[in-house]
């Protein structure tokens, strides 16, 4: 399941972020995201895969983030399609304009397919937790939420975890049930290094 991080090579990940980076100047200025062409990009880069795009202030506060849990597309498209929608469609926050997107930062998630948890209880599922490595997809009903792995940098404890998670899916965060689906992943992180004087 997991992703190594050796999974793409630095210039793969170099890519990938000048195809959001394209993917979202092209947006400001046409309103579609950049269409890429997958079998002019390596063949690593043109593997049916998901993807989550995170914009973010210098401050590092979060400024958008659009993704999928179910590989659908091409893993460069699919990032290209989602960096468009970070910075224009997350409903969280007015479109990106050319001003912020000059001090935007932009990481890419790379996700592994997921895998359902099997767990009794919640102390049981907080037991097979790995912090920092696992994404958790909650689904109960008609309502659903994720937690990206980078998560786990402001929420460490797996019961808070866990309480916010719920608390995104619509749910109490003392939320139980044996009918809950939990399913769990991993990704490859990539991120844009900071520019001089941030």
């Amino acid at each position: 399941m997991s992703l190594p991080n050796d999974a793409l090579g630095r210039e793969e990940k170099e890519t990938l972020l000048e195809v959001a980076r394209r993917s979202i100047r092209f947006g400001l200025r046409h309103n579609i995201p950049l269409d890429v062409d997958p079998p002019n990009y390596p063949e690593t880069l043109s593997r049916i895969q998901s993807s989550f795009v995170t914009l973010k202030t210098p401050d590092d506060q979060l400024r958008g983030c659009i993704g999928s849990l179910e590989a659908r597309m091409e893993l460069v498209r699919d990032v290209a399609m989602h960096a468009f929608a970070a910075a224009s469609r997350d409903p969280r926050f007015p479109p990106l304009d050319e001003a912020e997107f000059e001090r935007i930062r932009i990481s890419i998630s790379v996700l592994s397919p997921s895998k359902p948890l099997q767990a009794d209880s919640e102390q049981h599922l907080r037991q097979q937790l790995q912090p920092g490595r696992d994404g958790l997809i909650l689904r109960m009903g008609n309502k659903q939420a994720t937690f990206l792995p980078a998560v786990w940098e402001s929420l460490p404890n797996p019961e808070e975890f866990l309480a916010q998670l719920k608390r995104k899916a619509g749910l109490p965060p003392d939320f139980w049930s044996e009918h809950m689906e939990i399913h769990r992943y991993q990704s490859l992180s990539i991120t844009e290094t900071p520019k001089d004087g941030e």
